[in-house]
């Protein structure tokens, strides 16, 4: 006779075998996801911080120009690098000016004539942008608007009027500058023509003004620059407030501390028309042709005389 665990076949039935038999566990096919570490992330980060904001501070930043007082060299729009430190550091110079007012200077140099270089005035924290005309220990005054530095005439030659383009950042106000300034050319482009001059300042370092009215600020009474300061103008001379003008006008209210001085213009590295919005797609056509990365220097010739020529 058969067993009961033997079917007719003569074949072991496994059925009951099998069922007893627990199923094997499935096999694992991850690992279990690990916690983020926060600590390490917001470490990360303040690292990250602290070497931009070092950066900002130490080595050099980003400028966009909000006005035109620096006009024809520098347009509203433009966009350009400040190096911070070619005249060594002071309070100034801490990103968002983060550090109490004060006259201490760390390696500290003096500016060049026509270095165009950023300041704040006494009475707030905003950065102010203006070329250096006067340095310590000179004596400055302006006649008719006319520089006339330690007793002489500064070269002042006129040249062809500047034609700078109208566009939503330089509009040409007819309020500002007359509408005679605004003057369409053949090619049918609509400019702003303003009367221009090339000033030459003692160690040959040569600009552009603009000069096109008789304004207040034409006549400034001869003062001697004192130690640690230096005197600062804008290109555009009848739209500036700067060395000239009163701090209750938001002019700097005479010569700057150097203390004050938190760097040099070094190069513009874009510059836009007004005209982008917040589609994408109107960003390229803004940019103005011709000004990215425009030096920032003077140039220099060889000095005149002193007496209103130049060589």
């Amino acid at each position: 006779m058969m067993s009961e665990s033997e079917n007719e076949s003569g074949m072991t039935d496994t059925t009951n075998t099998a069922a007893e038999t627990p199923p094997a566990a499935a096999p694992t096919t991850g690992k279990k996801a690990d916690k983020v570490n926060w600590i390490a992330e917001i470490r990360g980060l303040a690292i990250m911080l602290i070497a931009v904001l070092g950066f900002h501070s130490l080595i050099a930043k980003p400028f966009y120009i909000p006005s035109e007082s620096m006009m024809p060299n520098l347009l509203v729009g433009d966009r350009l690098v400040v190096s911070k430190y070619p005249y060594g550091w002071s309070w100034v110079s801490a990103s968002f000016h983060l550090l109490p007012r004060s006259n201490w200077r760390i390696a500290g140099k003096t500016p060049q004539y026509g270095d165009i270089v950023i300041a704040v005035p006494p009475n707030d924290s905003e950065d102010y942008i203006k070329r250096v005309i006067a340095l310590p220990g000179d004596r400055i005054a302006l006649v008719d608007g006319r520089v006339r530095l330690n007793g002489k005439y500064i070269p002042r030659e006129a040249i062809p009027p500047v034609q700078i383009p109208i566009d939503a950042n330089a509009t040409c106000d007819p309020e500002d500058y007359g509408p005679q300034a605004q003057v369409r050319l053949p090619s049918g482009k609509l400019v702003c023509e303003l009367q221009a001059y090339r000033e030459t300042l003692p160690n040959g370092a040569t600009y552009t003004v603009i000069d096109h009215m008789q304004q207040d600020l034409d006549n400034y009474d001869e003062i001697t620059v004192p130690d640690g300061h230096v005197f600062l103008m804008g290109d555009n001379r009848d739209h500036s407030a700067d060395s000239r003008a009163p701090v209750y006008r938001r002019g700097l209210g005479g010569p700057v501390p150097l203390s004050s001085v938190g760097g040099r213009a070094e190069f513009i590295t874009f510059s836009l028309d007004g005209t982008m919005s917040w589609n994408p797609l109107t960003w390229w056509g803004a940019f103005r042709g011709g000004r990215a990365w425009t030096s920032l220097r003077p140039a220099h010739v060889e000095t005149g005389t002193g007496d209103g020529s130049a060589k």
